[in-house]
This record gives C-alpha cells, structure tokens and sequence, in this order.
C-alpha cells in the first residue's frame, strides 16, 4: 500500500509544482500539500535598477502573463513620478489590457481548465489537452478558438510592439497612438470577441452545466472553502480589471475592507513556510490561523471567482445577464465553489470583449496626445491591476535619481497560495480511500489548484534572498545520518 503519493510534475500551469501526498495505515490521506521548488527571486535582483526599468523586466517573471506585470509596472511608475496619464493614453491601456484578459482566459478555459471538462477528468492523460479538446469539440471550433486568440493578440503586438513581452507603457502615458489604419480592423476583433464569448458561455452551458456529473462536483463540498474573496470595484462596486477600490467581502458576503492601493499594507501581510518558496498572504485584521477557512481565518481568494464574489456585478451589460445566472444557478452569493471559477473566467471574458468594444469606439481613443512627462522627483510608487489569477500589486522604493532600493511584488497567484494548499489537500483527502489511487483520481487532485489558473513562477520569493540549501544523508537503510543546511 502506499505511504506517499507525490506527483510531480503537476501539469497545465505556468511555472513548476509538485504535490505530496501523505497516507496513514488505512490508505487514507493524512496531509498533502503543493510545493513550489523553483525561486525567480525578482525582489531582490530588482534593487539598483533604475525604475523605468521595471515593465521591461517584471513582465519577464511569466511568458503566459506578461502584458498584467507590463502595465501594473507602468501604472506603478506614474504613481511614483507623479504623473497622470492623458485620457488617451489611458484609454488606449485599457482597451489593450481587456484585450490580454479576454485572450488569456480564453488560453485557460479551452487549453489548460477546458480538457478536464470537454474531455473529461478520467480520460486518458494523452487526451487531457487541446488536441483532445478539439477532437471532442470539432476541427472547425478548434480554428475558431485559435483566430479569434491570433487576432486579439495582434492588438497587444500592434500596440506593444510584440505580443509576449510588450513595451508600450510608459510614465505618463503609453509608447505610441492608435494606428488609423487598424482602427477598422481592432473593431472587428472586438466586435467578434463578444460572439466568440457567447459562444463559449454557451459552449460551458451545453457541456458543462447540463451533466449532472460536472455539476455534482462543481457544487459538491469536495472542491468548496469558505473564505474571504478580494478584487478590483469600481465606484459603483462593479468587477473593473484596471483600476479602482479593492473591496474585500466576508464568507457570507459582507464587505470587510475598501481601500485605495496605497493603503495595501494596512490590510494584507506575508507569510512563508519552509516547505516552499511561494508566500502566503493573509488578512491582517484577521490574522494568520493557519491553512484553514471560515471568518476567523485570514485566508483570502482572488481570480474571477474572487473578483465576482467582491463586487456587486459585471460593468457591461451582457457580462451581467450572465453574472446573475451565474449566482442563480449557484445558489446566491458568495458563491464558494472552487470549480465555478472556470465559469466566472468566461463572464470575464465575455465584459472583455465588451470593453474592448466601447474603448475602440470612442473617438477620443484616437487622440495623439499620449504622455504627459511633468515628472515630479521619485521616491514611492504603487500600482494595481487585476491580472488574470488575481489582484497584483507592484511597490517600488526609489532614491531621487530613480533608482530602486526596494521592490515588493504581491503576484495574483500568491494572494490564493493558501487557499490553492487547502484546496489541493480537501480533495486529496476526499478522493483517496484505502489506498486506491488512479490516474484519472490524481487528475481530479490536480483540477483542485487548475481552476486557479495558477502562475507558480511568478510567485516565489526568499525573505532574506538567498536560496536554503538542505542535503540528506542516507545510510544502506535508508535512514537520515546527517543534514547538511546553509539555513
């Protein structure tokens, strides 16, 4: 019988993983846990780079994500040189960044989420993919998946200069206008996306929602914790993925906090275990109880599911029918259910599409006027933005020349790095009995972090920045004789 289940590596995410998984004498889970072995270690090397460095080289943490690291620096560097962006200029940031997110999700749900539903958990490990996916769904669905991601990414390369890594935002402003020549084309895109995330709320609808199998683990109590839920709201408490209030709610849906970005510190702190790299967030006027949930506990969520949970609605009005059938089906809000959070992906997308729409149709998107340099000398600078995983904060510490000397990264992922934990080991623990274990039941352990959409690689980070360093060694028996740590 089993005493440890490990599997590594966990597959379908950006970044590296592993899951251990304990047993006692019955084959029953005892604990299990998500390790994350590699560091990237951005805070640290960060320091004594000049500030206007940062969006060329935060965005480099992640090649999945790069475009929410890009503009959160730049709105980071405004705040730090005191600089308001013109309205087109801003205007032009967010008709990109909605670009990104409705590309993005649209990468989770059909590439990396999507084959656990469309070709199910228990099919074999060969199929649990996107050419799995588009056998199930149909070669021409496929393509349709492929071009309407080809073409939105094309509005992040236009205006970016490449679509992984961009550079157009700036201090003040972005790199370059609208081109004349493509604002024909971009409308198109946009106008398309909204269709295209009709089609795939529809799609979720038909496979999805109609088996009760799917529907029976989305509700069911194996994927479900009752925890705090954080995200970016408007003036009018709608889901705003660029700028705003974070709002954070309670288990039963009471606002908790409200704050502007410059108050973070006041609300979230940091933990670390010596088990892994990733830090644990927490709410600080709750405290840290532990890898548990509940109102006594500081565990929080983001992501889309975070995002709906903390606001009052969607800011468009077709993301919003689907919004209240969302919580209908559910039950009401908050809704807690882990699973649902592929679902709320893809109301996202859908209010995305409908942003892009509206910015690219107002004229004042085309104004040549994109930067205001009236710099004041640096010192502080915060920004936040709502990636695709979750809320993301950037804080930089300057000297008056601008240049850093100290950085402070909150990653989405990490903000759910409790929860992901306790997700992992509830359905470890509610899956595995007496032992027997399968391929297609580790698959369903692994959906547990899946429905985060999770970027490990963003989301490490020593206190001290050095790397610990611990050697085992093992006599003919297999016992530990000596440790060897440079802790």
């Amino acid at each position: 019988m089993y005493k440890e289940i490990t599997i590594d590596p966990i597959t379908r995410l950006e970044g590296h993983g592993k899951i251990e998984i304990f047993l006692d004498d019955k084959g029953d889970v005892a604990h299990a846990c998500l390790q994350i072995p590699e560091l990237r270690g951005y805070e640290r090397f960060a320091v004594g780079r000049l500030a206007e460095e940062m969006p060329r080289i935060t965005e480099t943490i992640c090649g999945v994500c790069p475009t929410a690291h890009h503009t959160c620096s730049g709105k980071t560097l405004d705040d730090l040189y005191g600089v308001e962006p013109p309205p087109a200029a801003r205007k032009i940031r967010e008709f990109v960044y909605n670009a990104f997110m409705f590309e993005d999700h649209n990468l989770h749900f059909y590439f990396l989420g999507g084959p656990d539903f469309i070709v199910g958990p228990d099919a074999p490990a060969a199929e649990r993919n996107v050419v799995g996916v588009i056998g199930k769904v149909g070669v021409e669905i496929g393509k349709k998946v492929i071009d309407i991601r080809k073409r939105t990414r094309n509005i992040i390369q236009t205006m970016g200069g490449r679509v992984v890594h961009p550079v157009h935002c700036l201090p003040g402003g972005v790199s370059k206008p609208i081109p004349k020549d493509k604002v024909e084309e971009f409308k198109k895109t946009a106008a398309d996306s909204v269709e295209f995330a009709k089609f795939s709320l529809q799609a979720f609808n038909d496979i999805v929602l109609k088996n009760k199998t799917y529907v029976d683990l989305i509700v069911g109590d194996i994927y479900k914790h009752n925890t705090y839920y954080m995200g970016l709201v408007d003036d009018n408490n709608k889901v705003n993925f660029y700028d705003g209030w974070i709002r954070v709610v309670d288990p039963v849906g009471k606002e908790f906090a409200k704050f502007k970005v410059h108050d973070y510190l006041n609300h979230i702190a940091e933990g670390v275990e010596s088990w892994t790299y990733i830090k644990f967030p927490y709410l600080k006027k709750v405290g840290w109880k532990g890898f548990v949930d509940g109102k006594e506990s500081g565990v929080y969520r983001v992501a889309p599911l975070g995002r709906l949970n903390a606001s009052d609605g969607m800011a468009t009005p077709l993301a919003q029918e689907y919004y209240e059938k969302f919580y209908e089906t559910l039950g009401g809000k908050p809704a807690h259910n882990t699973l649902a959070t592929h679902w709320a992906r893809l109301v996202e997308a859908m209010q995305a599409a409908e942003t892009m729409v509206q910015f690219i149709n107002d004229p004042e998107i085309l104004d040549t006027n994109i930067r205001n340099m009236d710099f004041q000398i640096p010192k502080q600078g915060i920004g936040v933005i709502e990636a695709p995983r979750g809320t993301l904060f950037h804080h930089y510490e300057t000297d008056e020349k601008g240049r850093l000397t100290k950085a402070n990264l909150i990653v989405a992922t990490v903000n759910n790095a409790a929860a992901i934990n306790m997700s992992v080991e509830k359905a470890a623990r509610g899956l595995i009995k007496g032992g027997k274990v399968t391929d297609g039941l580790l698959n369903m352990i692994e959906m547990a972090f899946r429905a985060y959409d999770p970027c490990f690689a963003c989301a490490t980070h020593t206190i001290d920045g050095h790397v610990p360093l611990q050697i085992d060694i093992y006599d003919v028996d297999k016992k530990v004789i000596k440790t060897i740590t440079n802790c």
